[in-house]
């Protein structure tokens, strides 16, 4: 299945920038579950320096300098990316039970596992609870298959928080998701890393995005039509298998990758520092349209 998707990022400003520096996530990863044809990345103004990298998790990163006077930056991506409906959906009662998981995790001494373990440690937004714990572990018991597990919690963390647009920003802590119950796609997929890491469960965050539209028999699809978020867990035999707990799906066809990390924080779309600009208004608007709907050769 192929889409063609457009992320626009308009920054106003009160007065004007003299200088700044980008960092942007923007660009589809390839990888087993998807392939990204092109993707081009167009800045205005020109920037005075453009260039590609990767980062540490392996993720497309675009940094860019402005160094002429502007009150308006903007910032396109556009990609082709093809993502395969071929894949088989993972067994989730076909996992190895989730202790037996989780101390494979931390005796296994191969490189690969190693490097998996990093994601049950704490990052900048995501530190482990005891309440978060709590919240878990009525998902996990004795024996429990560790995917059916995860799957049980991404549909409780999707019953027990409200959806609301209104009630959080990127620095609102995790606390405070656990306290109101609210938030937006980032805070569930946070809220769900919080409870795995809390009992010994690697998690990573997925940012990207997903089609909007949904079958007629489900609710109508949250966080299309912006960036979206996910979360990730590792199982020794299936690799990493996505959930997404603001939809409540097992990710699939619709679901577009950008870049994962430990948290929000390594993964932004947009992020970057400033000299000048006093206030300013961001405008976001993303499209995600399906090109074709032939199965996917991948």
């Amino acid at each position: 299945m192929r889409f063609r998707v457009v992320h626009t990022t308009h920054y106003r400003y009160s007065t004007p920038v003299i200088l700044c520096h980008n960092e942007a996530h923007l660009r589809p990863i390839t990888g087993a579950r998807q392939r990204c044809e092109e993707s081009a990345v167009t800045v205005s103004p020109t920037p005075a320096l453009h260039h590609r990298r990767q980062d540490y998790f392996g993720n497309a990163v675009d940094y860019f300098r402005i160094q002429e006077m502007h009150d308006l930056l903007t910032v396109r991506a556009a990609s082709i990316v093809d993502v395969s409906t071929g894949l088989p959906a993972p067994l989730l009662a076909a996992s190895m039970a989730w202790e037996t998981a989780a101390l494979w995790l931390r005796r296994d001494p191969s490189e690969g596992t190693c490097a998996v373990r990093e994601f049950v440690l704490d990052s900048p937004l995501i530190p482990t609870d005891a309440a978060l714990a709590a919240f878990a572990l009525p998902s996990f018991p004795a024996g429990r298959p560790l995917l059916e597990a995860v799957h049980d919690l991404s549909r409780r963390i999707h019953e027990a928080l409200t959806y609301d647009r209104t009630s959080t920003t990127v620095a609102t802590p995790l606390h405070e998701v656990l306290a109101s119950r609210r938030g937006v796609c980032q805070d569930f997929a946070h809220f769900a890393i919080g409870c795995l890491r809390s009992i010994g469960v690697p998690a990573r965050y997925v940012s990207g995005y997903v089609e909007s539209i949904s079958p007629a028999d489900r609710p109508q699809v949250r966080g299309a039509d912006a960036s979206h978020a996910w979360f990730a867990v590792f199982e020794r035999d299936a690799g990493w298998v996505d959930f997404d707990p603001t939809n409540d799906q097992v990710v699939g066809a619709q679901h577009i990758t950008t870049a994962w990390g430990r948290d929000y924080s390594d993964v932004s779309p947009l992020k970057g520092v400033i000299f000048g600009g006093g206030n300013h208004v961001l405008e976001v608007a993303v499209d995600v349209a399906r090109m074709s709907d032939a199965p996917s050769e991948q």
